[in-house]
């Protein structure tokens, strides 16, 4: 959620953020919520000076009575009823405008970065580098869960069973294989310096309202029947929440089949709230992490940078890390690395009071460490031997009881 002032100040510039991300059919809000901010602000006019003249005329009426005007005295508490009367209907418009003015605020995408490429979605996207040569080895490459089932370590049919489409088991060493992997990924980044969480699965509405925008909400969050609770989509939302209404001190296609896209998975994800001029530096230091992580598992991977049309509302910049899969001769999507700006902090009304004593908004930002089964995907292909068994990069060895292959 962009700042209120942006859009007193320099609306052109909250148009033309809307025009570059091809969402005109939003274009009216911004003279919407300037329409409601006026009337808010002309209530709130009202409303302080019928409060300075309500206290003004009941001091008077002690007075009237002591002289013993009493006509002159029930005036006056005629006046004050009145008023009284008017202030709580304008305190009710104050409260309707302000809602009107949030739910029109929340849906205005928040202003991009200047080095994001305007376009209209995804295909769009530019590749920003490659890292790791793509390998297309000379033997064919079988489709990832058949390298599974003929590893016996993957089972849909008892999963559809139980659980319907979008789920699986897996077993044996492909199972060890996605735990080591998750084992990795965490000393990896606490190597890197930082704090490993386990978060809560589920969060409150106004936490969820707080850290996506509608549209992902509706894509991407399970509801539990009966309750205020919803089953988290990523680390990123409780992770963020957390920090909801405090003040924090500072210091200074064909790939639809298999496990692809799926409804149960694990991963694991940097969360980052940072000072805002330091925002940039954490956003770059994050993919480049997700870069080297893949890296150091032998797997080729690129950056795409996010045109405008394919960011989240509430993103200012954001970058998809992909993997090579030997299998289709193309990159795929295993990451995702996004600076949201203080979008969710005004939402969740996190505050930092800095070492001078001012008070500002953070700027969060989130990146994929690694989010299997994607990963097992990746790793599956591109460690595949000829004779159908699977290498173990040396850096995933210890998380394997030093296992060389699975075979």
């Amino acid at each position: 959620m962009i700042d209120i002032n942006l859009i007193r100040t320099n609306p052109d510039l909250v148009r033309e953020n809307i025009k570059k991300k091809f969402q005109d059919a939003k274009l009216p809000l911004v003279d919407e919520v300037l329409e409601f901010d006026r009337l808010n602000r002309e209530a709130i006019q009202r409303a302080d000076y019928l409060r300075s003249q309500r206290n003004k005329i009941s001091k008077q009426i002690g007075a009237l009575m002591g002289q013993g005007k009493k006509d002159e005295a029930e005036a006056a508490k005629q006046q004050v009823k009145d008023m009284q009367d008017e202030l709580a209907a304008i305190e009710q418009k104050e409260e309707d405008y302000a809602e009107e003015i949030r739910k029109r605020m929340l849906v205005i995408p928040n202003i991009i970065d200047a080095s994001v490429p305007i376009g209209k979605d995804d295909s769009e996207n530019v590749e920003n580098e490659r890292f790791g040569e793509p390998v297309v080895p000379e033997w064919e490459v079988p489709y990832h869960v058949d390298i599974m089932e003929r590893l016996n370590g993957i089972d849909l049919d008892s999963a559809r069973r139980t659980s319907g489409n979008g789920f699986y088991y897996l077993k044996g060493d492909i199972a060890r294989l996605h735990s080591a992997i998750l084992s990795y990924a965490r000393d990896f980044m606490i190597d890197h310096g930082f704090t490993y969480y386990v978060p809560p699965f589920m969060i409150h509405g106004n936490v969820v309202t707080g850290v996506m925008s509608f549209a992902e909400m509706e894509n991407m969050m399970y509801k539990i029947e009966g309750e205020d609770l919803y089953l988290i989509g990523t680390s990123e939302h409780s992770m963020i929440g957390k920090f909801i209404d405090q003040m924090q001190v500072g210091a200074h296609g064909i790939e639809e089949r298999g496990v692809y896209r799926i409804h149960q998975f694990e991963k694991q994800e940097m969360v980052v709230v940072c000072k805002p001029e330091d925002s940039m530096k954490w956003y770059n230091k994050m993919w480049q992490l997700t870069v080297e992580f893949f890296r150091s598992m032998d797997i080729p991977v690129r950056t795409l940078e996010c045109c405008s049309g394919d960011l989240a509302d509430l993103k200012v910049k954001s970058c998809d890390v992909e993997a090579w899969s030997p299998r289709q001769q193309k990159y795929f999507e295993v990451g995702s690395c996004s600076n949201l700006g203080d979008a969710q902090a005004r939402r969740l009304k996190i505050r930092v009071k800095g070492a001078d004593g001012r008070k500002y908004l953070p700027h969060t930002l989130n990146n994929t460490v690694v989010a299997p089964p994607r990963m097992l995907i990746a790793f599956l292909e591109n460690n595949l031997q000829p004779d159908g068994s699977i290498r173990i990069p040396e850096a995933l060895r210890v998380y394997m009881g030093g296992k060389t292959q699975i075979g």
